[in-house]
């Protein structure tokens, strides 16, 4: 690389989402003003008319530290030099990389020129989703270890804020959107308005609005970008938006449920057990709530549990406890499956920012280690379940179906799931890759004769399954497993440290009964 005549520049220079004009009149100053230009191929194409017959670097894409290095040698050789980035170039881009690689003896001049980013590019798009606070998170791991990633996503999703989504999803990386989603989930209503981008503002792009309930049956790609609204995000016609805050902020608010009673028992469910207790508590003379994380678990709870409330749906943190302290609930009884150990965490907290107390239905486990595999999670299921046949059955739900297709190795076996029939659960396993007929959509739990039938039918090398207890049809599974000789591998149950538990029906209606006693003694403070 030559001499240049006098002092260096560096010119960082955006050049937006790929169309001419969203490159600022700074950035194409600084362009005609470099002498060499280094950049990817791609985005080079974008700036032809202001860079032809200068000398030109062009490393691939996934050297980037050696396109900075390029840059900053030419600069203190005394060229004039624009690295150039697309969208913005201070974000998630190579404006870092330049300085982390400059010296502080270096002389040349430093220019920053800014540009359309994705973010704002996608928002555009979708009409006017980050017009309040808002947050973005690459889902890349590249750079950054994934636990941070989630946790950002928690205290995102916590906050309530708006985000963007980058980085979404590549071939070696394929779960971890998913993953990111259901913490969002977690705590943002399934109703939260979101919307898809991809190729912005290039040939082909495409904006499409969804329901945040609806995004994890899609699948993505590095070209997309998602835009999640917060509670107050609206619809006009086929646009989005959020308000900037001029209007009542109980707009966003969860919707009042006047059918829902005060004083009640909010027992959250979803569980046969769960709905048993439910039912109990109202024979008692206790109002009732169930609350339940999916539209079908609503419609069992309420064939189940004639004149009991219920409140179904994935609702999110806060709109669940606008609920709770609306509604002056007195108890929260949590009956929530045995694996569910986020929602209970949820739980427990809301418990002690209300003051209500907290009483965990726990049914007891069945799992014999020398009767299964144990297993500690459902990655560790997966690696071994493939390794231990091709034929797999999976009766552990929906949750964690990505990891299991999406293992080294997965695409070998041929996987069989038993789910309930929720259409969102089923279009999540199908956006998957599951073929449909290897999908029994039914409401457990099943006696062993159906497992035996129909494993031995399916030629089943392999079962799979959760610490579920006995309501949840363990037994029956370990018993057929047991009767064909395949492996049962069972993922064991997280631990979580409850602050009361208890393991029967007639146990929580009495330890229901004490709470509420010793909550309305005279003198008595709140218990969680």
């Amino acid at each position: 690389m030559s001499q240049g005549s006098g002092r260096g520049v560096l010119n960082l220079v955006s050049v937006g989402p790929g169309l001419a004009e969203f490159i600022l009149p700074q950035a194409v100053q600084a362009l005609r003003a470099s002498e060499v230009i280094v950049g990817y191929e791609l985005y080079l194409k974008w700036i032809q008319p202001w860079i032809c017959g200068k000398e030109i670097h062009s490393p691939p894409l996934t050297r980037e530290r050696e396109r900075a290095r390029l840059a900053i040698e030419a600069a203190r050789l005394g060229r004039r030099v624009a690295l150039v980035s697309s969208g913005d170039i201070g974000i998630y881009a190579m404006a870092s990389l330049a300085f982390e690689e400059m010296r502080e003896d270096d002389t040349f001049e430093v220019a920053v020129i800014p540009g359309v980013t994705a973010a704002n590019a996608c928002a555009s798009l979708l009409g006017a989703p980050l017009s309040h606070d808002f947050a973005t998170l690459s889902l890349s791991d590249l750079m950054c270890p994934w636990e941070w990633i989630e946790q950002r996503a928690r205290h995102i999703g916590a906050a309530d804020l708006a985000c963007v989504l980058y980085n979404v999803q590549s071939q070696a990386r394929s779960d971890g959107v998913y993953r990111v989603l259901a913490i969002l989930q977690e705590h943002k209503s399934p109703d939260t308005l979101c919307g898809v981008v991809r190729n912005a503002y290039r040939p082909g792009g495409i904006a499409s609005v969804h329901r945040l309930a609806e995004l994890p049956a899609q699948t993505f790609d590095m070209l997309t970008t998602i835009v999640i609204g917060n509670r107050f995000t609206r619809r006009r016609r086929e646009w989005i938006y959020t308000p900037r805050g001029y209007h009542a902020w109980s707009e966003g608010a969860a919707p009042a449920s006047p059918q829902l009673p005060s004083r009640a028992i909010w027992v959250f469910s979803g569980t046969r057990d769960g709905n048993e207790v439910a039912r109990r508590l109202a024979a008692e003379g206790h109002p009732v709530v169930v609350s339940t994380a999916t539209d079908y678990g609503g419609e069992v709870a309420r064939l189940s549990c004639q004149g009991v409330a219920v409140w179904s749906g994935r609702q999110g943190t806060e709109p669940r406890r606008q609920a709770l302290e609306r509604g002056a609930a007195r108890l929260i009884l949590d009956a929530t499956h045995p694996h569910a150990a986020q929602i209970s965490a949820q739980l427990m907290e809301l418990s002690r920012r209300l003051g209500i107390p907290y009483l965990r239905f726990e049914r007891p486990s069945l799992l014999d280690p020398r009767k299964a595999i144990v297993c500690d999670d459902a990655a560790d299921a997966a690696r071994r379940a493939i390794g231990l046949g091709r034929r797999i059955f999976l009766a552990t739900g929906s949750k964690d179906l990505e990891t299991f297709v999406r293992a080294p190795g997965a695409q070998r076996c041929e996987w069989f799931v038993r789910l309930t029939p929720d259409p969102q659960r089923l279009s999540r396993a199908i956006a998957l890759g599951i073929a449909r007929e290897r999908i029994l959509a039914m409401q457990g739990p099943f006696p062993a004769e159906l497992n035996r039938v129909l494993w031995r039918s399916q030629r089943i090398e392999c079962v799979v399954t959760k610490d579920s207890g006995g309501t949840g049809g363990y037994a029956e599974k370990q018993s057929a497993a047991d009767e064909l000789g395949i492996p049962l591998l069972v993922i064991r149950r997280p631990h979580v440290a409850y602050p009361r538990q208890v393991a029967d029906v007639e146990e929580a209606v009495r330890e229901a009964a004490q709470l509420l006693s010793a909550r309305t003694a005279p003198g008595a403070g709140s218990m969680s």
